[in-house]
């Protein structure tokens, strides 16, 4: 009984092996940017003209990074208008508003698209009308010229993202 008990044992040792674990698979977005089908974030420049209904965005390459501008238009009495800066590291835009000081946070830039947080400090206020706010902007890529974005005006007819702002 002993022999037969271990000449199982021999051959369970003996079995094929256990083959390897294969790497994780390629997660949807990586294969739609390897398809050409989205923008990489990380090889995309920021520059351009963001829309989305009545809600825009320019960035166009300043000295230091970019200059970026923001229009929120809720009709005649509610709008935020903003003119700053951003700097770019990877999928994050962090964004200086000059005209609301104390308004910088981190945006998430997604080759095509801008999407800021759901929250925002308290000074960003300082760039909209009583009611509006920027919380949870969310715009898509229009036209990545520096000339059509450095062209875009708020509802008062200041340019956002003009040259030497």
């Amino acid at each position: 009984m002993m022999v037969l008990l271990v000449a199982l044992l021999s051959a369970c040792s003996a079995s094929k092996p256990l083959p390897q674990a294969s790497s994780t698979p390629t997660s949807l977005e990586a294969a739609a940017i390897e398809a050409g089908i989205i923008a990489d974030p990380a090889n995309t420049d920021p520059t351009g003209l963001y829309t989305r209904d009545r809600d825009r965005i320019c960035v166009v390459p300043s000295a230091t990074a970019f200059r970026i501008g923001i229009y929120v238009d809720y009709g005649e009495t509610y709008y935020c208008s903003g003119q700053g800066e951003a700097t770019r590291a990877g999928e994050t835009l962090h964004v200086e508003l000059a005209n609301a000081p104390g308004c910088d946070f981190d945006a998430r830039f997604e080759g095509d698209r801008i999407l800021f947080p759901g929250r925002l400090p308290d000074a960003c206020q300082k760039a909209c009308s009583s009611r509006a706010s920027l919380t949870g902007l969310n715009v898509e890529r229009m036209s990545d010229s520096p000339s059509e974005a450095g062209a875009l005006r708020d509802g008062k007819g200041r340019m956002l993202c003009a040259p030497g702002k």
